[in-house]
C-alpha cells in the first residue's frame, strides 16, 4: 500500500514509510482516497459484482486456455468440491472413537462446560472471535439511503487499553474498529467503550439499594483526539471543557519543541479531513485523564463483500477478551461491590458479587453489620 518514493509530487497524499515497518510519513486521508479514484476504473470501485453469463468463457479469457479446460477448472475448483462425499454429519457431534487428539481435547472441554456454570475460556473465545469477524460481513441496509457509496474509504483503528492497565498498556489493543472516511470524529468517540465511563461515585454501605443517579459518562463529557499537532475537542455540550488547554500551556511555557499546537472542534471534522501517519500512535483522552493510544493500521476502499450498511459504523471487528474479577466468597460470579476498611473481610480492598455482599454485610432486615465502606464496582470485563 505504501511506496518508498514519489510521494512528494502527490502533495503528501501517498503514504511513504518514514521508518520501515513502523509508520508512514504524513498523508492527507481525503487526498489519498481521491488519488485512488482517479487511477481506478469504475468496475474496480463497483459494489455490485458483475456476473458473467458464461462463466467458462470468462475463465478461459483470464487464463488464456480453451473452453473445455476452463469448464473443467470451474468444476474442480467449485465450492461444492470442498464438501464431504459421505452423508452430512453434525459438526458439533464428536465421535467417541476419534483418533484426533485435538477433537478428544475439545470433547472433554465441551463436557466440562455442560457440568459447570464456569465456561471454558478456549471454547468461549473461539466462538466469540468467529462471531465478531462474521456478524456483519456482506450485510446490506434495508433502507437504500443507508447504502455506503462506491469509493468510500475504510480506516482500521486499534484502540488500546488505558495506560492505567499496566499489564496491557503497551501491546494489547482491546478494540479494533472500522470507520468510514466520511464519518465525523464524534461518531468514533461515542462508539468507544471504556470502563471509566461507567464508574459510579459515592459510598453506599448504609443504603446499598439506592441506585446511583449518574455514571461518569453523564457527568464528565469532555474528551479529545490528538492527531498530528491538532487537539480535536468534543464541544457538543455546554458543560464540555477544553482538556487540551493544560497541555498546550505546558508545551508553550518553556518552548518544549512541539511546535504550534492547535485546537479544533471534534464535531466539525471527518476522517477524510485528517492528516495522519499509518502505524503511528495517536491519543484519545476522556474522563480527564483516561488516555487510550489509537493506531490507524490500514486505509482501503470499500468492496462488495464488506458490510455496506452505513448505520452499523463504526464497526467493531475485534475485541480482546479480559478475565473478570470473581467474588472473593463464591469464586463464581463477577464482582459488583468493593469494600474498604471492612471488619468482615480478610483483605482490603475486597470484592463481592451482589448476593454474597448482602448476605455477609446485612441482616435479614437489611441492617448493616460491622464497619465497612462499600462502593459499586464496574469490572473491566463488562464489555466481554
Amino acid at each position: 500500500m505504501a511506496g518508498s518514493s514519489g510521494s512528494g509530487s502527490a502533495g503528501g497524499a501517498v503514504p511513504e514509510y518514514e521508518v520501515p515497518e513502523l509508520h508512514t510519513r504524513v498523508l492527507h486521508v481525503g487526498s489519498f482516497g481521491a488519488l485512488w479514484k482517479q487511477n481506478l476504473h469504475g468496475a474496480d470501485l463497483a459494489l455490485q459484482g458483475a456476473v458473467a453469463e458464461d462463466g467458462a468463457a470468462a475463465v478461459a479469457e483470464d487464463l488464456g486456455c480453451g473452453l473445455e479446460t476452463a469448464a473443467e477448472l470451474r468444476t474442480v475448483c467449485s465450492i461444492d468440491m470442498l464438501k464431504s462425499p459421505d452423508k452430512e454429519e453434525d459438526p458439533e457431534i464428536i465421535s467417541e472413537d476419534s483418533s484426533l487428539v485435538t477433537l478428544r481435547i475439545r470433547k472433554k472441554a465441551l463436557e466440562r462446560r455442560e457440568e459447570t456454570i464456569i465456561v471454558d475460556r478456549t471454547c468461549r473465545q473461539e466462538t466469540f472471535t468467529y462471531e465478531m469477524e462474521s456478524h456483519a460481513t456482506g450485510k446490506r441496509p434495508k433502507d437504500p439511503a443507508n447504502l455506503i457509496e462506491e469509493g468510500e474509504l475504510f480506516l482500521t483503528l486499534n484502540i488500546f487499553y488505558p495506560v492505567i492497565f499496566q499489564k496491557h498498556k503497551d501491546h494489547k489493543p482491546y478494540q479494533t474498529v472500522l470507520v468510514l472516511g466520511s464519518q465525523k470524529l464524534t461518531e468514533l468517540r461515542d462508539s468507544i467503550s471504556c470502563v471509566s465511563d461507567l464508574q459510579m461515585g459515592g459510598e453506599f454501605s448504609s443504603h446499598p439499594d439506592q441506585a446511583p443517579e449518574h455514571i461518569s459518562k453523564d457527568l464528565y463529557k469532555s474528551a479529545f483526539f490528538y492527531f498530528e499537532g491538532v487537539f480535536y475537542n468534543d464541544k457538543r455540550h455546554p458543560e464540555c471543557r477544553d482538556l487540551s488547554r493544560t497541555i498546550i500551556e505546558w508545551s508553550e511555557s518553556h518552548d518544549r519543541g512541539y511546535g504550534n499546537l492547535q485546537t479544533a472542534k471534534m464535531e466539525d471534522y471527518t476522517f477524510n479531513d485528517l492528516s495522519i501517519k499509518i502505524g503511528f500512535p495517536y491519543l484519545f483522552c476522556h474522563q480527564g485523564d483516561c488516555e487510550h493510544i489509537i493506531i490507524i493500521t490500514d486505509i482501503r476502499l470499500v468492496h462488495e463483500d464488506d458490510c455496506l450498511d452505513r448505520t452499523l459504523y463504526p464497526l467493531l471487528i475485534k475485541k480482546h477478551w479480559l478475565w473478570t474479577r470473581k467474588c472473593f466468597v463464591c469464586k463464581m460470579y463477577t464482582a459488583r461491590w468493593v469494600t474498604n476498611e471492612d471488619s468482615l473481610a480478610p483483605e482490603d480492598p475486597c470484592f463481592f458479587c451482589d448476593v454474597c455482599f448482602r448476605m455477609l454485610h446485612y441482616d435479614a432486615e437489611g441492617n448493616k453489620l460491622g464497619e465497612f465502606l462499600a462502593y459499586p464496582y464496574v469490572d473491566p470485563g463488562t464489555f466481554n
